[in-house]
């Protein structure tokens, strides 16, 4: 019998990610979606038919609800924490949205929550499925770059203008800005690469008219190992540099454009049994070399790995069944908050932040 997931929130996560996500993973469906907007009720029940659209979040876990197997927030950022922590009391395994709190101190108290109680809390880190980075992780593990000195990230678009509402917002409840947004990602995805970080230096810059938030940020991590990462995260960007640039030893890697896969859900394409789903097309495969530039024809191209962001939710459904490990742990989430945090002192005070703690990723 597939499980039962009720859904909070219908914005861009929940109606372009989660939702379409959910319904094509094989041992869930899509129950029930909260949404207090009229037109995104709208659009959810046009979407997927036979859905409960509800006003509030606490009505899928109110007496007399009918029963749920799993709760995803991927409502405001603001929200997360008290969200997860009313499901997780409701007796409800919870899968929330990047970020998963403000403060890697309230991340761990979730994780403490959901141990407590037995329950799955999981963090929908969707980007360690993106095309590139399984490509890249297929190449480290086989040792092509023998060992990696350096790591460039990039997360970079060209949005002069703002678009609105509570991401670009500077209210510190909202937690909005571009550290705690892409840099989420990128952040997550180099503790997972490359391990523990145990310095952290960053810059963070409001560069639109107007802007209230962070829309131009950069965080340098020296990990535990020697690696170095530096990591980008801007709006304001009109020449986009490469997705990733990693130095080892024998050889480079170098990748542009970004994983398919959300341009795919956003033209409301869907993966399924019959669908390419995730494959990136040969001319943005990305090079591998030493010596030369790829924009000059320099190292060979290197097959895709295709992207597979099912795989996500098909994980979640086994650990729910208690048949497999938590795809993303909120332990994990805890320890790039710890980076975010060290990073928004650094970008404070302009000082080089130690971490006590060291930020523990599933790397090595």
């Amino acid at each position: 019998m597939p499980l039962r997931v009720g859904l909070v929130g219908y914005g861009l996560a929940g109606s372009v990610f989660h939702a379409p996500l959910i319904a094509a993973t094989p041992g869930l469906t899509l129950d029930a979606v909260t949404t207090g907007n009229p037109e995104r009720a709208a659009e959810a029940r046009a979407a997927h038919p036979g859905v409960r659209v509800l006003a509030r979040p606490e009505e899928l876990w109110a007496d007399g609800a009918p029963e749920l197997d799993l709760v995803v927030v991927a409502s405001p950022n603001k929200t997360h924490v008290p969200i997860a922590e009313a499901a997780l009391e409701a007796g409800l395994p919870v899968v929330v949205d990047k970020p998963l709190a403000a403060t890697a101190a309230e991340a761990r108290g979730l994780a403490a929550l959901a141990e407590e109680r037995g329950l799955l809390l999981s963090v929908f880190q969707n980007r360690r499925w993106d095309s590139d980075f399984l490509t890249l992780r297929r190449l480290l593990d086989e040792g092509e770059l023998g060992q990696v000195q350096r790591f460039e990230s990039r997360f970079e678009r060209w949005r002069p203008r703002l678009k609105g509402g509570w991401r670009e917002s500077g209210a510190p409840e909202e937690i909005g800005g571009l550290l705690y947004d892409l840099g989420s990602h990128v952040v997550d995805q180099a503790l997972v690469l490359f391990g523990p970080a145990v310095s952290v230096y960053a810059e963070a810059d409001v560069r639109r008219p107007d802007a209230e938030a962070d829309d131009d940020t950069f965080i340098a991590l020296t990990h535990a190992n020697g690696v170095r990462s530096h990591l980008y995260m801007s709006a304001t960007t009109a020449q986009l540099g490469p997705r990733f640039r990693v130095l080892g030893q024998r050889a480079g890697f170098v990748t542009y454009g970004l994983d398919p896969q959300e341009a795919a859900l956003r033209e409301g394409l869907r993966p399924g049994p019959d669908a390419v789903w995730g494959a990136e097309p040969e001319p943005l495969w990305g090079r591998i070399g030493s010596g030369e530039s790829p924009l000059t024809g320099g190292g060979t191209p290197v097959e895709s790995v295709p992207g597979n962001y099912p795989a996500y939710y098909a994980a979640v459904a086994a650990a729910v069944r208690g048949t497999g490990p938590n795809p993303v742990t909120a332990l994990e989430a805890a320890s790039a908050l710890d980076v975010l945090e060290a990073a928004r002192r650094s970008a404070r005070e302009g000082v080089t932040v130690r971490l006590t703690r060291p930020a523990d990723g599933a790397g090595g």
